[in-house]
């Protein structure tokens, strides 16, 4: 049986992953560069 140590950096790894993931795949899939007008001169 794990720690309660364990237990906790093992909980704190997997919180610190599960952050920003929705706003990580919508870039993912979007694209970080903003869209932005071509000037041809």
């Amino acid at each position: 049986m794990p720690s309660r140590m364990m237990k906790t950096k093992t909980a704190r790894k997997i919180r610190k992953a599960r952050k920003g993931k929705t706003r990580k795949r919508r870039e993912q899939n979007k694209g970080t560069t903003p869209k932005f007008s071509i000037h041809i001169e």
